[in-house]
C-alpha cells in the first residue's frame, strides 16, 4: 500500500461524489538511541564476563597437599600412615606442604600436636627432638588460677619458681632471699581437664634440675612463670 490513500465520500442523495484530500499515514518517529546507556550495558557486561573468568580459574587452580589423617602427638615421629593428601583450591595466606614433599616430612618430629581432617603445615614438623641430650621432661599440674592466660605453646621458653608454702622458710633464708628459679622450655601442654581444670603440662629441663623441679611439684611449691619472647 502506499503511503496515501485516496477516499470517496457521498455527498448528497444524487449519488455525487468528491476526491476526498490525500491522507498521510503517521509517521512512528525512531527510538532516540543513548549512547552513555549503550556504554553502560556493554561495561556491565564485561566486567560480568571477567569476574566469571576470575571464578573459573580460581576454581580451576588446585594444589595437591598433604593432610593430617591420625593423632599425633607433640615429639612423635611422622610416618608416612599418620598422612594423606587432598586437593584443594589454596589461599596464598595459607600455608601447606605439598603432596611431594612427603619423602622430606616422614621421619620429622611433630612440633605441635595434629589433629584427623587438618592440613599439615610446615611449622607444625621439625627436624629437632623437642627433648634434647641431657634434658629431662618434667610434668606439671596448674590448677585453673594458675594457668597463665596467654596460650601454652611448644617451645615456649619458662622459669620454674620454688615458692615455700606460708609459713616454712627454708633454712639460712630470709623473706628477703630471691626463691629459686630453674629455666625450662615447654614440650606440650594438655587442654584443662574435664570437673578440675587442670592443665598438665610438659617441661624440659636440664638433666641436674630435673629431679630438684619434681620435687617442688611433688611438695606443691612449684610455680610456672613465662619467660619473655627474646628469653630475656
Amino acid at each position: 500500500m502506499s503511503k496515501t490513500q485516496e477516499r470517496t465520500e457521498t455527498v448528497g442523495s444524487n449519488g455525487e461524489g468528491r476526491v476526498a484530500e490525500p491522507v498521510t499515514a503517521p509517521r512512528v518517529s525512531a527510538r532516540r538511541r543513548r549512547p552513555g546507556v549503550i556504554a553502560l550495558s556493554l561495561a556491565l557486561i564485561a566486567a560480568g564476563g571477567a569476574g566469571v573468568a576470575v571464578l573459573l580459574l580460581q576454581a580451576g587452580h588446585r594444589t595437591e597437599v598433604l593432610t593430617v589423617v591420625r593423632d599425633v602427638q607433640v615429639g612423635q615421629v611422622l610416618t608416612e600412615a599418620d598422612l594423606g593428601k587432598a586437593s584443594v583450591a589454596l589461599d596464598p595466606a595459607v600455608k601447606a606442604v605439598q603432596a611431594g614433599d612427603l619423602d622430606s616430612v616422614v621421619g620429622k618430629r611433630a612440633a605441635a600436636e595434629l589433629k584427623p581432617g587438618s592440613l599439615l603445615a610446615p611449622s607444625q614438623v621439625t627436624k629437632d627432638s623437642l627433648v634434647n641430650a641431657g634434658e629431662q621432661l618434667v610434668p606439671i599440674g596448674l590448677k585453673p588460677e594458675q594457668v597463665p592466660a596467654t596460650a601454652l605453646v611448644p617451645g615456649q621458653k619458662v622459669q620454674l619458681v620454688h615458692v615455700p608454702a606460708q609459713g616454712s622458710e627454708a633454712a639460712g633464708k630470709t623473706s628477703d632471699t630471691p626463691p629459686e628459679t630453674i629455666a625450662g622450655r615447654i614440650v606440650k601442654a594438655s587442654a584443662a581437664a574435664p570437673g578440675t581444670g587442670i592443665v598438665v603440662v610438659d617441661v624440659a629441663t636440664s638433666a641436674t634440675d630435673g629431679p630438684t623441679a619434681a620435687a617442688w611439684v611433688s611438695a606443691g611449691t612449684l610455680r610456672l612463670v613465662l619467660s619473655a619472647p627474646d628469653g630475656d
